[in-house]
């Protein structure tokens, strides 16, 4: 018997598949299905066995479904740009270009010795300019339509790199990339109008089939809120703010208390989604980022707030908004007027108010808010019940924890109002102050600016007299220049702004001088659209194949492209898109929200582009922890293998557990499937082993039916788990009697190895070419199972008296009530428990129970 060589075996199917191209999608035939994973970003650190389990998932589907006749899609490439190769240009001294094309270089060795099936001919780069051209050419294309345009915004801000930092960037409320204490800082950046699809992003999601989860994390990050602005009138010493002059309203209208002189000319704006709770708005909060502008605009705030909102700056918004921090604040001392009753309130500054929800303020009613009533507690401030659960509430002026009450109900203590119910009083008490009723949203715009230099040129040049003045179209790519340094200037710029050849050009419209746009993209904006790249491939990327980095040193006027409209009205939607966790937020928003505008301009033919989105668990070390370098408990896919090979790999990344779920890395588990191959091996080429018991043909090609169709179902609900044990169990039968497998020319055999196929790619190829066969197996039609073959001849009947069990008897699959019931009344413990007399009613499931009821 020849041995079980999984390594040349491995590397001759690789090559084979390689040179014969065939896993390559084909643009001009029908039965088209796109499956996508998320395109890796190529570390320094190569792969490890967690970032396998999502390709080795859809490359299993894809090998099924080319096996069903589909023109399958499933392409890969590399998110390339972005902070780590620049922190390690930093460390080295090495050109993030050069680290990017060896990672590549890397990242690709290590999958293609895992044996996915990718379409490589349609490989993509974020950081070749023949990609990149693209990019900034869709950027042209929202600045022309009012949707990327430059702000002043408050930034996470690296005082010691000098950098600016997205949220993912800051670990804790330190910098990834140097763990120092990072703060907020006011800077102009471009930005990009995602509000603009809030209520689009939110309707598309109806029309998708994404897993529960991800839909409500969309949700929660746009946040829809259907509310009231309204308007507090601020008592503050003359010139203390600058705001919006305002005067007081000088009418009596519904109860509303009113003054006939102006208060002051400052007011503090609020959304609210309950407007109904007005009267019981006992104190203002506003945010540590409305203190500063305030400030800034001439507010002599006292030392403690100045030292509070500087405490502020340095935590991240995610650590201020977490429900189980303690919430602290300061007095502003300043005081406004509740426009309901009159009354006036304190106004406080307190970090779990965010400057970027709503106006940077909320209007607090701690008798109707969990975390209003804990700071009214903290503090001492008046609580004030105005909802009331029924027409029998009264007035509760500290509620105990349990009583703070969030629902609707009847007003009290609110004057005119009293007794009217919540969802009529919204409305009613808005426009009695004058508010506005509206909807509103979480979402902020996208900030789409970074201060670094590996990232695509934003292409925009700033002329005196033109002002800012986007590059034409036939100019791209606006090239990233060569440097020599990446650290950012002293004023905290972008590294390109130290170079005059970059920096210095001619306006496109005047032909004066003008200088260019120093930012550059954020990483965000190449895997915005790339789902789009792979399926224009050819058109985008005419005559010579993206290679990775070395195709970016070519001439560029040779390779512009086309956008094809046809090609992505051939392919889109992506059909099936599988991915982290991590990104069914901000990854899976931005990327729709690109998708939608390009719709909406006429480039793309679909307004959602991924129609389903499932995601899967992290595999963990084994002692339960994240894998990471700095644990030191990465699992290198290099060295497993090479000991136990792909195939192995491969099955127990799909054999570890539930795939949406995490689960630790096991070797003895590896083992175990590596034993489950080499007994495929060895029945399907040695010579006939010991027969333990006889099984015969047909026992067994029953079981053979049975576990293609749980194989066939398992894969198309991720259930990789239980579609492998299903092939286990399987074998195990083979094992008590494998002369029929392992037979001349034995269809249960054939059958088998393209069910295995899909799975463990190599050996099922080595042996389908053992069985005489020219063609690959995955040229060969995925095996459907025979319906009659899979019914059961006899099945357990559980025989139950008043509902107890009291017997199991074996019956013919579809026996009869009639035959049941006397079968069941055959069983000695059947007839102890119902006695002498005849059960009164019988309930009978086919091939399940029959239960006797007596009195």
């Amino acid at each position: 018997m020849a041995k079980y060589d999984h390594g040349a075996m491995e590397e001759r199917w690789q090559r084979v598949w390689n040179e014969q191209r065939a896993h390559a999608a084909d643009d001009a035939r029908g039965e088209e299905e796109y499956l996508l994973v998320e395109f890796p970003y190529p570390s320094g650190d190569g792969l490890h066995v967690g970032h396998l389990r999502s390709y080795t998932a859809m490359d299993v589907i894809a090998r099924k479904h080319r096996m069903e006749g589909k023109n399958v899609l499933y392409p890969m490439g590399w998110d390339a740009f972005g902070l780590p190769a620049e922190n390690y240009a930093i460390k080295t001294g090495e050109h993030p270009r050069v680290t990017t094309e060896r990672n590549i270089a890397n990242f690709k060795r290590q999958l293609m010795a895992a044996g996915f099936s990718f379409d490589w001919s349609r490989e993509v780069n974020t950081t070749d300019p023949a990609y990149y051209r693209w990019t900034q050419w869709i950027f042209l294309k929202l600045l022309e339509r009012g949707l990327a345009y430059k702000a002043r915004v408050p930034i996470n801000w690296c005082p010691s790199c000098k950098i600016g930092l997205a949220n993912e960037e800051v670990v804790g409320g330190r910098c990834e990339r140097c763990g120092g204490v990072v703060d907020k800082r006011e800077k102009e950046q471009w930005m990009l109008k995602i509000t603009a699809y809030a209520e689009q992003l939110l309707d598309g999601l109806h029309h998708v089939d994404y897993i529960e989860a991800a839909k409500a994390q969309q949700r929660n990050w746009i946040g829809r809120s259907e509310g009231a602005n309204i308007t507090f009138s601020v008592i503050a010493s003359p010139g203390a703010l600058v705001g919006a002059k305002q005067s007081w309203p000088s009418t009596v209208n519904a109860g509303i208390a009113t003054s006939q002189t102006p208060r002051n000319d400052m007011v503090i704006s609020v959304f609210t989604t309950r407007p109904d709770t007005l009267f019981g708005a006992t104190f203002l909060v506003v945010s540590p980022e409305l203190a500063q502008r305030w400030m800034d605009a001439g507010w002599q705030a006292s030392d403690d707030v100045r030292a509070y909102v500087a405490a502020a700056r340095k935590v991240t918004d995610m650590d201020r908004a977490a429900d189980a921090r303690e919430k602290t604040g300061v007095a502003a001392g300043i005081t406004a007027v509740n426009p309901a009753n009159g009354e006036e309130i304190s106004v406080w500054v307190a970090d779990y108010v965010l400057g970027s929800y709503g106006t940077g303020a909320i209007m607090a009613v701690p008798a109707h808010d969990e975390r209003d009533f804990g700071f009214a507690q903290k503090y001492g401030l008046h609580i004030t019940t105005v909802i009331a659960r029924s027409e029998s509430a009264s007035d509760v002026a500290i509620p105990a924890n349990e009583e703070v009450y969030t629902g609707d109900g009847l007003l009290t203590n609110s004057g005119a109002f009293d007794g009217m119910r919540s969802d009529e009083a919204r409305a009613a008490i808005t426009e009695a102050v004058g508010g506005t009723m509206t909807v509103t949203y979480k979402l902020r715009d996208w900030v789409f600016s970074r201060q670094r230099y590996w990232g695509e040129p934003i292409p925009v040049v700033f002329c005196a007299a033109c002002g800012t003045v986007p590059v034409p179209e036939d100019q791209l790519p606006i090239l990233l220049p060569e440097v020599e340094r990446y650290e950012p200037t002293d004023t905290g710029e972008s590294p390109l702004a130290n170079i005059a050849s970059f920096v210095n050009t001619n306006c496109p419209r005047c032909g004066g001088p003008a200088k260019r746009e120093t930012d550059v993209m954020p990483n965000w904006a190449g895997s915005s659209w790339y789902f789009l790249a792979y399926a224009m491939h050819g058109e985008l990327f005419p005559r010579t194949p993206l290679t990775g980095i070395a195709a970016s040193r070519t001439p560029r006027n040779d390779r512009q492209g086309r956008w094809s409209q046809e090609l992505l009205q051939h392919w889109l939607p992506v059909d099936w898109y599988n991915g982290g966790m991590e990104h069914t937020t901000l990854h899976l928003l931005y990327s729709r929200f690109w998708n939608l505008f390009l719709h909406d301009i006429g480039v793309v033919p679909v307004a959602e582009p991924y129609q389903k989105r499932t995601s899967h668990g992290m595999i963990l070390a084994a002692n339960g922890e994240k894998m990471s370098k700095s644990r030191g408990n990465v699992v290198n896919p290099d060295d497993i293998i090479a000991q136990y090979g792909a195939d192995a790999v491969r099955l127990y990344e799909m054999f570890i557990g539930p795939f949406d779920q995490a689960v630790p890395w096991s070797t003895d588990g590896l083992k175990g499937c590596r034993r489950f191959l080499e007994k495929v091996w060895t029945y399907a080429t040695g010579p006939i082993q010991h027969v333990v018991e006889e099984v015969s043909e047909k026992t067994l090609k029953r079981a053979l039916h049975k576990t293609m169709k749980k194989v066939s179902e398992d894969i198309e609900a991720m259930r990789f788990n239980t579609a492998i044990a299903a092939m286990m169990e399987f074998m195990n039968l083979v094992a008590r009697d494998p002369r029929e497998f392992a037979a001349d020319g034995s269809p249960i055999r054939s059958d088998f190895l393209r069910l295995l196929a899909p799975f463990a790619p190599h050996l099922a190829e080595e042996l389908w070419e053992k069985l005489g066969n020219k063609k690959s197996v995955l040229a060969h039609p995925w095996p459907h199972y025979d319906p009659t073959l899979i019914v059961d001849e006899e099945v357990n009947l559980v025989v139950q008296v008043n509902g107890k069990h009291r017997a199991t008897i074996r019956v013919p699959a579809g026996t009869s009530e009639e035959d049941a019931r006397a079968r069941a009344l055959g069983e000695a413990n059947v007839r102890k428990h119902l006695g002498e007399r005849d059960p009164v009613r019988v309930v009978f499931v086919p091939d399940k129970i029959v239960n006797f009821i007596r009195e």
